[in-house]
This record gives structure tokens, sequence and C-alpha cells, in this order.
């Protein structure tokens, strides 16, 4: 019976040295440690969450317009479609980057596209549908992007020293404003003014729409459009708005205004010159219509009133 005992005791104790030795309680212990909380949705590079906060970041860029001294800059921006591309790359504006979607069908617009930029110089990148998506934010590129880069704003001194000058107040609409730059070209301006709040800025629309014009004619861009009249002003140039209420007509202007130098002032389609603009200028003039006829498009008013100055003057 002891015999039996003691041997019982000994396998015991070997098994709990077998138990210790081949367990993995105390030996693997660092190997199944934790890496840690599991990071947020929005801070995993793939998760939607992380794709809806880079887009949102994006978009708050856009509207929150850079802090600069002396020349400004406007961010970098893009064209999307067959048609708007060819058209815009026709224009020769200037494009930074022609992005093209691998494995897409080919059409006529598309070899035009890719023969010009060919033509210019312009960097071609074949990439992905997904991410013309992206940079798109989801727009119909139909396979191609052009990107084009930032605009350098001139001085307001710079537009000064010349003799004939358009002011925007309001116009919100790129196309408009490329069609007042054709204008502006067209008939002699020395260059356009254009508030940085509230208002168009030099994006690749307006250069479309310009056909060049804004790579011949200087835009400057202030902080308040008001003092920049005063100080057209006190460089010697009559401030001349347009609004459709005033009693004095282009052709009952003194025809000395117009040769002289003179800031012919532009506000928004509808809405037209804001309250201190308005009563900062000089002279508000209006353009005789047929009656029913409330107001014309804002790059149209500014053509007819460029027109007769460079009538005046030639």
């Amino acid at each position: 019976m002891a015999g039996n005992s003691q041997r019982r005791g000994a396998m015991r104790k070997e098994g709990t040295k077998k138990g210790a030795t081949v367990g993995s309680g105390g030996q693997r212990r660092a190997k199944l440690e934790g890496k840690g909380p599991t990071p947020k949705a929005k801070d995993r590079p793939h998760h939607p969450a992380a794709r809806r906060e880079r887009a949102a970041q994006k978009r708050a860029a856009k509207r929150s317009p850079a802090k600069s001294t002396g020349t400004r800059r406007s961010q970098g921006s893009h064209l999307m479609g067959r048609n708007p591309v060819v058209e815009a790359l026709r224009a020769d504006i200037p494009a930074t980057g022609l992005y093209v979607q691998a494995k897409a069908d080919a059409d006529d617009r598309w070899r035009e596209a890719m023969k010009i930029a060919v033509a210019r110089g312009i960097p071609i990148m074949e990439v992905a549908r997904t991410e013309l998506d992206r940079m798109t934010d989801g727009g119909v590129h139909q396979g191609l992007v052009l990107t084009v880069g930032e605009y350098q704003y001139a001085d307001l001194s710079r537009i000064t020293s010349g003799n004939l000058v358009v002011v925007l107040d309001g116009v919100t609409d790129p196309r408009n404003l490329g069609a007042i730059a054709r204008s502006a070209a067209a008939f002699g301006a020395d260059g356009i003014v254009i508030p940085t709040r509230r208002s168009v800025g030099v994006t690749a629309s307006a250069w479309k729409t310009s056909a060049g014009a804004l790579s011949r004619i200087p835009v400057a861009q202030v902080t308040n459009t008001t003092r920049a009249l005063k100080d057209l002003q006190q460089a010697g140039f009559s401030v001349v708005g347009l609004a459709a209420d005033a009693d004095v007509t282009l052709e009952g202007l003194d025809r000395s205004v117009l040769t002289d130098q003179v800031a012919i002032v532009v506000g928004a389609e509808g809405a037209g010159l804001s309250r201190l603009v308005g009563e900062t200028c000089d002279w508000r003039v209006s353009i005789p219509m047929a009656s029913g006829n409330e107001s014309l498009n804002a790059s149209v008013a500014a053509a007819i009133v460029l027109q007769a100055v460079f009538s005046a003057r030639s």
C-alpha cells in the first residue's frame, strides 16, 4: 500500500512538471497580447468613412480661400467630359495634365484631346476609372479630365496704370467672367478687378469661355471692392456703374467720361450693384432696352459698354 502511494505521488509530481513544460499559460502570453484599441473608421485609409472624410476636407479647402500676401494665386481646378476638355484644349488654356481612363472607348474627341496634349507637351496620365471618379467627386467625366494650374492674380497697381478697367461686383458665374474677359481684351481694356469673397474666380471654366483672353488681360483680386474703387478714383479714374434703374443712359453720358480713364462696374445679373458699390460710383448709367425687359446678362452688358468706350476713343 505504501509503495502504491509513493508511486501515485511520483506520477502527480511528474504530471505537474510536464504541464508546466508543455502548457501555454505563461510562455506564450506575449504573443497573445492585443495591439491596442481599434482605429476609428475615419482613420482607416480604405474604409468608406475615411473616403468621406477626405472628400469633406477637399470641399472645405475649396470653400476656404487661401491666405496670402502680395500676388495671389487661385487654387487649381479641372474640367471633365470629352466636349469640355477638347474645347478647352482648343482654346489653349494653361493645362497642367490630362487624365485619361484606362481601357476607355476612344472616339474622335478622345483622339483630338490626346493629339493636342501631345503637341503642347501636356503630361498625359492613364488612370483607373475609380481615380477619375475620385477626382471629380463622381461627376460625368467620360474618361477625360483636364487639370488647370493655379492662376496668378495681378496686383491692383498694375491695372491702375492703364485707362480702362472692368470691375465685377457679385458676379459668380465663371462663364460670365470668361466672356467678359473676352470682350475686355477685344475692346482694349487694361484689366479686370474681382473681389475675393462672394465672387467668381479664374477657374478652368472661365479659361475655356474666355477663348484664351485670360492669358492676354490681367485680373486683380481685391478684398474690398469699394476700397478698390476709391483707389481707382484717386488714380484718376471715373467710376461708371451699370444699373437698370439709373436715370442717365449710356448714350446720355458725357463722351469725355468714356475717353478719359474710366472703370466700368458690372453687378450681378438680377441683383445689380451692391449698395456701397453703387454709392461709390461717380455715375450710374443704364442701357436702353425695349420695354418689358428688366436686365441683361452681365457679360452682354459689359460687352455693350466696352464697345461704346472703344467707339468713343476711335
